[in-house]
C-alpha cells in the first residue's frame, strides 16, 4: 500500500510522475516531441472531462479541475501550466473543447473565464508542490490539490463577482456551492491516484 505519512527531504531532485513513467532529456528534438505528446495526452483528457458533466445555470459541474490537478501533479509546475494553456489556446481557436458543444471566445469571457484562468494558475502551484515531493505522500497530495482547488474556486468567483457583475452572495450561490461536496471528492480521488501510480512503478523497476 501506498503510504499517507509525511515524506522525508530528500537529497536528488524529485521527478514528477510522468518523467518517471517516460524518462529523457527534457531539451533536443526528443525532449521537444516528448513533451508535445504529453501534451496532446493532457489536452485529450481534459476535454474529455469537459464533456462529462452536469449542466447547471451558470456554470456546470465536470470532471476538469480532478484533470487540471492530477496533471499538474503529474508533469510538474511548467510543462503541467503550459498544457492547460494549451487547452485554452486549443478552445479560443474555435475547436469544441469546452463543456458546450462549441469553442470560441464565449467561454473564456462568460461565467466559466474564471475558473478558467484558475486552471493554469492551479496546474502551476500543484506542480511545483509535486516537485517537491508532495506527491509522494496521499496527504500532502491532498493539501497541494486542495490548494488548487481554492485557487480555481477563487478566481473563478472572483469573476462572477467583479466579471459578471454579480452579488458576492449570488456568486457563492451559483459559482461555489454546489461543487463543495463533488470537490472533496475529486481532490481525494486525486491525492489518492498520483501516489499509487508511482509507488506501483517504484515496485516495478
Amino acid at each position: 500500500m501506498f503510504t499517507t505519512s509525511i515524506p522525508q527531504p530528500v537529497d536528488t531532485p524529485h521527478f514528477p510522475l510522468a518523467a518517471m513513467l517516460w524518462p529523457g532529456r527534457a531539451d533536443g528534438i526528443s525532449g521537444l516531441v516528448r513533451s508535445m505528446l504529453l501534451i496532446a495526452l493532457g489536452t485529450a483528457l481534459l476535454t474529455l472531462s469537459a464533456k462529462i458533466n452536469l449542466p447547471l445555470p451558470y456554470v456546470p459541474m465536470t470532471l476538469q479541475t480532478l484533470v487540471v490537478l492530477v496533471i499538474g501533479a503529474a508533469y510538474g509546475r511548467w510543462l503541467g501550466s503550459l498544457t492547460v494553456m494549451a487547452y485554452l489556446a486549443e478552445g479560443a481557436s474555435g475547436l469544441p473543447v469546452f463543456a458546450g458543444p462549441v469553442g470560441g471566445l464565449a467561454p473564456l469571457v462568460g461565467p466559466t473565464a474564471g475558473y478558467l484562468v484558475g486552471f493554469v494558475a492551479a496546474a502551476f502551484v500543484t506542480g511545483y508542490l509535486s516537485e517537491r515531493g508532495w506527491d509522494r505522500s496521499v496527504l500532502l497530495l491532498f493539501v497541494a490539490m486542495g490548494i488548487g482547488h481554492v485557487i480555481i474556486l477563487g478566481c473563478g468567483l472572483a469573476w462572477l463577482a467583479l466579471g459578471m457583475k454579480l452579488s458576492f452572495a449570488k456568486a457563492w450561490l451559483v459559482g461555489i456551492a454546489p461543487f463543495l461536496g463533488a470537490t472533496v471528492i475529486k481532490n481525494a480521488l486525486g491525492a489518492a491516484l498520483v501516489p499509487a501510480l508511482r509507488h506501483a512503478f517504484d515496485h516495478r523497476r
